[in-house]
């Protein structure tokens, strides 16, 4: 590594922690940062999933950040340890309440507190509102989701391609030249250089937005400068 990258990487580690710092959701006295090359690994333990995850996106939000590396542990408290059937039946229970969340399609499974979420949507957003349902559960210790977005009769492709581009056009973080889009069948592929993992996000989101697409290949790269 040269003296010029160490530099680097010891400046985006300072971003890193300031930033989680800032997040209060997360304890950052009890996550350690330490940067190569612009990938960033986190690591120590907190005590439920949902602040690993928060910990996670807040670094990736970080400009200058090329990857994350989540070695993070979680380790629920006593007092919130839960039985596997307990757990699936509140994961149940608050995926049923979620009006965003089809009434069937979706199953859930637990493990020595590992939640697994699996079965079919229609849409993008009911994945992730799945997701979010579970996530803040006490006695969570992970989330696996497993959903896949069901395919949908959808004509006129090169129509959803232009789509996606405008969408892109008019997202405020985003630099739409620097994104090519391909779409065949449902499946949207999308390559070039972003100046972050946020904004990595920002477009593949949008892509994920537009009816009948049920994958997204995400090969954008990053490119702090």
């Amino acid at each position: 590594m040269t003296t010029t990258t160490a530099q680097t990487d010891l400046q985006l580690q300072r971003k890193v922690l300031a930033a989680l710092a800032f997040e209060p959701k997360v304890n950052a006295a009890d996550i350690g940062v330490s940067v190569h090359d612009g990938i960033v690994t986190l690591t120590g333990r907190v005590n439920s999933w949902t602040q690993r995850y928060d910990a996670e996106h807040a670094t990736l939000r970080v400009r200058g950040v090329r990857g994350v590396a989540d070695e993070i542990e979680v380790e629920v408290p006593a007092e919130h340890v839960r039985g596997d059937e307990d757990l699936a039946r509140s994961a149940a229970n608050v995926l049923e309440a979620n009006i965003l969340v089809p009434e069937e399609g979706v199953h859930v499974s637990v493990r020595d507190g590992l939640l697994t979420l699996s079965g079919e949507v229609d849409l993008h957003f009911q994945r992730e509102a799945a997701e979010a349902s579970v996530r803040t559960l006490a006695g969570v210790r992970g989330v696996a989701n497993l959903l896949t977005v069901r395919p949908l009769e959808q004509p006129g492709w090169g129509q959803v391609k232009q789509e996606i581009a405008l969408a892109f056009t008019r997202h405020a973080t985003l630099d739409a030249n620097r994104v090519q889009v391909e779409v065949e069948g449902g499946v949207v592929t999308l390559r070039g250089t972003l100046r972050s993992w946020a904004e990595r996000q920002d477009a593949e989101n949008a892509a994920w937005a537009m009816p009948g697409v049920h994958q997204v290949h995400n090969e954008l790269s990053i490119s702090p400068s």
